[in-house]
């Protein structure tokens, strides 16, 4: 029989849109990873903001997180292999970015820990939001100047706001090809999101990389987000949600259900009902 590797994206597609796992998905999940379906996710969330989500998933391979810069282990958190930026890299960042501190973070390696770096100050509605939801978190640093910001070893830099606030940072870092830009509106606001990351960090890299690694024959893929689209490309099957964005439905083997109604993991029990 073949050994087939099934990934599945977080937001929009895995998760429900109040951003959480139903218990029916991780119930049927955890069953299906028992009996020895081959399971595990990738999405542009660090593994530390995926956790507290996905802590009930009892999965055995590695997770890809960081859209592909850092694979990790769910169940303890730790990093297994992460990507940073050259020095080089981090000084044309530094240049490039001056604002970032009204509407973004650079996640930062300190050792094993990675933290999340910004300013005190005014910030974007859509940077401040997120800086609310985090309050208290010990691993969002408020630092006393922007070059404090790129401490350790920087990683990823994410900027959200308005599209005409982040657009034109997007322009900026696109024309380098050091490294990757992910720019798209957000699964469940009307914010956009810039994400940068090492060069050769997307899903579909790193997802090539655990199929040759565990041997597997054939990867089949699940995604609802432009950030899916790497990976869709290079799945010998790829399904979007029935929420997904046309540019990935276009792109998909077949369109299943919603992400509301637990489309992935039904999905999944009947492919091992059939095994």
């Amino acid at each position: 029989m073949e050994k087939v590797l099934y990934v599945s994206d977080l937001d929009g597609t895995l998760m429900r849109n109040d951003e959480t796992l139903s218990e029916n998905t991780v119930r049927i999940i955890n069953e299906l990873v028992e009996k020895g379906l081959c399971f595990t996710y990738a999405t542009a969330r660090s593994v530390e903001s995926a956790r507290p989500i996905t802590g009930g998933l009892k999965l055995k391979l590695p997770v890809v997180t960081r859209n592909g810069a850092v694979l990790a282990d769910n169940t303890t958190g730790a990093h297994i292999k992460k990507a940073v930026f050259s020095k080089e890299e981090v000084s044309l960042l530094k240049k490039l970015l001056t604002n970032i501190p009204y509407c973004g973070y650079v996640s930062c390696f300190i050792g094993e820990e990675m933290i999340r770096t910004t300013m005190e100050g005014t910030h974007s509605v859509g940077l401040q939001g997120y800086l609310d939801y985090y309050k208290g978190d010990p691993t969002m640093k408020y630092m006393d100047s922007y070059e404090e910001m790129f401490l350790g070893l920087p990683g990823y830099v994410t900027c959200i706001g308005e599209k005409a606030e982040i657009e034109p940072i997007y322009d900026r870092v696109r024309v380098y090809d050091c490294w990757e830009c992910i720019f798209q509106k957000d699964t469940y606001r009307d914010e956009y999101w810039l994400e940068i990351c090492p060069k050769n960090c997307t899903k579909a890299k790193s997802l090539l990389k655990l199929k040759e690694d565990f041997g597997f024959d054939r990867l089949v893929v699940f995604g609802d987000s432009l950030n899916d689209i790497s990976m869709f490309k290079i799945a010998d099957e790829a399904y979007a949600v029935a929420n997904a964005r046309d540019e990935l439905k276009k792109l998909a083997t077949k369109v299943i259900g919603y992400n509301e109604e637990d489309a992935v993991a039904h999905f999944l029990e009947n492919v091992m009902l059939k095994v």
